[in-house]
Order: C-alpha cells, then sequence, then structure tokens
C-alpha cells in the first residue's frame, strides 16, 4: 500500500496537471470505487467543479474546488494497487479503469485500480470522509515527548502503535520497519516500556526515514506503485531491513529475520535492534 512518501509524490505531480482544471463528467466503471455512485450520480455532483488545490492528509489525496462560488471537495484512497494518472481525454482505457474525471482542457483524470480497493469519495468538506487521524509527522507539534504519552500505557508493540493511524498518521508497513531500525529498537517493544530517549530516537528516525524517501519519489518493489507520470520509486535500493530476510546486515551482518508483529510482516536485525 503507497504510504506518505509515495501519496506526497503523487499529490506533487499532480498538482500543476490538475490545479485549475474544471470537471465537465464523471465516467464510473466500478461503482465501488465511489460509494456506489455511477456515471450520472458522481457527475451530478462533481460536474462544473473548478479544482483550486490538492492537498495531502496521512495516505489521502484531497482535491478542493468550487462550483457557483460553493466548496466541493473529494478524496482519494488509493489503497493497495491505485494509481492516478492525467491522459488526453481520446487517450485509451486503460483496462483496470475504475473511475475518470474528464475536464474542459481536453484532459482527464484516470483512477486505475487493478484490485480494487482504492476509494474516490467526495465530501462539503473532504475531511468529513476521513476517520480520526493522528499527527502528521512531520508536523512540529510531534516529538519525542508527545509520542512518550501516547504510548506510555500501551502494551501493544512499538510496530503495531507506529501503524495504528489514530495515532500517527502516514506510516504504513516499510517505513515502520526502516524507522525502527535506524532507531536501534526492536519491533516487539511495547510502546510502555520506551523511555523518553527512545521515543525521541524513533521520532527523528521516522523523520529521517521519510524525508530519504521523499527524494526518491517514494518506493517500487512490485509493478503497481509508479508515479502519475508513470516513473517507479527509487526508495527500494535503499532499504536497510525491509523485504531483505536472510541478508545481512548492513551494520553488523547478522541476517535480517521476518516475524509476524501485530500480523504484519516484520523485518529486523536481531542484534542491532536487540532491546
Amino acid at each position: 500500500m503507497p504510504e506518505l512518501p509515495e501519496v506526497e509524490t503523487v499529490r506533487r505531480e499532480l498538482e500543476p496537471l490538475v490545479v485549475g482544471e474544471t470537471i465537465t463528467r464523471a465516467d464510473v466503471h466500478w461503482n465501488r470505487s465511489c460509494a456506489g455512485l455511477n456515471s450520472d450520480g458522481l457527475s451530478a455532483q462533481l460536474s462544473g467543479v473548478r479544482l483550486r488545490a490538492l492537498h495531502r492528509r496521512a495516505k489521502y489525496l484531497l482535491f478542493r474546488g468550487e462550483r457557483a462560488g460553493l466548496p466541493q471537495e473529494f478524496s482519494v484512497h488509493l489503497r493497495m494497487t491505485g494509481r492516478l494518472t492525467v491522459r488526453e481525454a481520446a487517450a485509451p482505457y486503460d483496462p483496470y479503469l475504475r473511475v475518470r474525471l474528464v475536464f474542459d482542457s481536453g484532459l482527464a483524470l484516470h483512477f486505475d485500480d487493478v484490485r480494487k480497493f482504492g476509494r474516490l469519495l467526495v465530501g462539503t468538506p473532504a475531511e468529513v470522509t476521513l476517520p480520526a487521524l493522528g499527527p502528521e509527522p512531520f508536523d512540529a507539534s510531534w516529538s519525542g515527548c508527545v509520542w512518550r504519552d501516547r504510548v506510555r500505557s500501551r502494551l501493544r508493540p512499538i510496530k503495531a502503535l507506529l501503524l495504528d493511524q489514530r495515532l500517527l498518521a502516514g506510516v504504513g508497513n516499510i517505513y515502520a520497519d526502516e524507522a525502527l531500525f535506524r532507531a536501534g529498537l526492536s519491533p516487539r517493544r511495547r510502546g510502555v516500556d520506551l523511555t523518553l530517549r527512545e521515543c525521541e530516537a524513533l521520532v527523528a528516525a521516522v523523520r529521517e526515514v521519510l524525508s530519504a524517501a521523499l527524494a526518491e519519489d517514494g518506493a517500487s518493489f512490485d509493478r503497481f506503485y509508479r508515479t502519475p507520470t508513470g516513473q517507479p520509486g527509487r526508495f527500494q535500493d535503499h532499504f536497510q531491513v525491509y523485504s531483505r530476510t536472510g541478508k545481512p546486515c548492513y551494520r553488523c551482518s547478522t541476517p535480517i529475520v521476518r516475524v509476524l508483529v501485530a500480523q504484519r510482516s516484520t523485518h529486523y536485525c536481531p542484534k542491532c535492534q536487540r532491546n
């Protein structure tokens, strides 16, 4: 599933392509992708909307616009295999096209999704369609002290807490593993057992790994994630532990192990992350 670096990369590439465009109609090819709306229903809600901004919140893309002076917004969650591209309106469809928004300029926004888990939801404002979310990792309000307060009474392993979007927004399986390695923390450590210093190290590690991934346009290690211009991410070439089961740790040469933590595949170095 695309995480914060991948979704933010999509936002950055799409923003100059869609902001200023006006939607003329919607073509729905899989109505579950947009809460059961068919083409007429989605067109009724979005036709005439001029897009003014594209934001990201956690793993959601928030398209904000207006129609007849009134705000109209929609959100997109790519889930596992969703992809957004801007093409000529007359361009052939991808076989996995689920929703298409046609613009008055002759371009169209395509929402392709192999596994059909992605969603486009209309709301005013779009925030109301989102679940309760924790702070963004780069927010100044998120600190070691804040994280310590959030986890100090929790018995769940720290890997599970990092994946809980109510506690921290945007981090998923890949970047949780990579951040825990950088912080030298075992993914099995319980939140209640973390010291303030360890929480500060983890906050710094999360920010470091997300920044590094953003600089590489995220990670692509299968055929699904691509940027809107069709390019793969490059951060998979810099993984320290994720998807490296049995390979030597770059720090100590101990083989990386894979275990299940909170029902998620988890990769770590049993020596560097012993505590």
